[in-house]
Order: C-alpha cells, then structure tokens, then sequence
C-alpha cells in the first residue's frame, strides 16, 4: 500500500459551469491529486432539485449547500476556481475569500487579469 500524500483540491465556481468542473476534475485527478467538486449542477441540469420547494426550503437548502462547500474547502489543500470568461459570482467570491483567511492556496482556470 502507497503512502503516498496527494494534495486535496476542491473545485469552486458557479454551476453553470459544468462541462468545465467535469474537464478540471478529470484532468486535476490524472495529475494525481483528489479532487472534491459540488455534490449537484443547480444552474446547468439538475434543475429538478430546485422544482417542487417553497421559498423556505429553497433558501434553507441553499444555504445548507453553502456551508457544505465550506467544509470542502476546510478538508482541501487548495481551490481551484472555475472562472470561464473571468467570472466569478458572489458565492464563489465569498468562497475565495473563505480560503484566502483558511491560508489554503488558490489556482484559477484562467488567469485572473
């Protein structure tokens, strides 16, 4: 058995995004790193997630999506941020700001300009 140390990286930017984390995700694996993404695509095909809650729950359950991303981040050693054409949403914004304070270390998808 290997005891080999592989770095965590944990995959943050908005869900529209979804081709893009697949491609990070397969090609961060293959060089040898775990990778930890989003548990569901809530702006690109898992719209039925969202379909048949009230307000409370949508909000509820958001917010539960947040934090969950948050330990995530706690369990990584580095984000990498999926920031096609430059964006970057609130969420993601504040989970940069999350891993800046944590000392973890942050890769962007495309050079931050």
């Amino acid at each position: 058995m290997s005891s080999r140390k592989y770095p965590v990286i944990t995959l943050c930017g908005s869900t529209r995004f979804k081709d893009e984390f697949m491609e990070a995700q397969k090609r961060l694996t293959l060089e040898g790193n775990i990778v930890i993404s989003v548990g569901l695509f809530g702006h690109s095909g898992d719209q039925e997630v969202w379909e048949n809650m009230d307000e409370g729950t949508l909000t509820k359950t958001k917010e539960m999506l947040d934090d969950m991303h948050k330990r995530k981040i706690d369990m990584a050693d580095e984000i990498f941020v999926i920031n096609v054409g430059g964006y970057i949403g609130d969420s993601t914004r504040s989970e940069i700001e999350y891993a800046k304070k944590q000392g973890k270390k942050i890769s962007y998808l495309e050079d931050n300009k």
